[in-house]
């Protein structure tokens, strides 16, 4: 795996760390973030959009990560658009 790192969430201390990175070579997002409390995760678990099975599959995961991240996750948007061949 080829790791691009493109930030970090510098509001959070040493010991918590939301991060973006972007893996150049399956040109897909990697995001770290605060797992949800179980009141968010049975939110989002319950939410049902059409077509799709409720719940989330064991292979996936909900996390949050701040707004203040934003510039970080456009970043890495851009990355991914440069870096796609369509």
């Amino acid at each position: 795996m080829s790791l691009l790192f493109i930030g970090i969430d510098p509001s959070t201390g040493d010991d918590k760390s939301p991060t973006v990175w972007v893996d150049q070579e399956k040109n897909e997002f990697v995001l770290q973030g605060w797992k949800p409390g179980t009141e968010l995760e049975a939110e989002c678990a319950a939410f049902h959009v059409p077509g799709h099975a409720r719940g989330i599959p064991d292979d996936e995961a909900v996390i949050r990560i701040p707004a203040r991240m934003v510039h970080m996750i456009r970043e890495a948007c851009d990355a991914v658009e440069q870096a796609d061949v369509r």
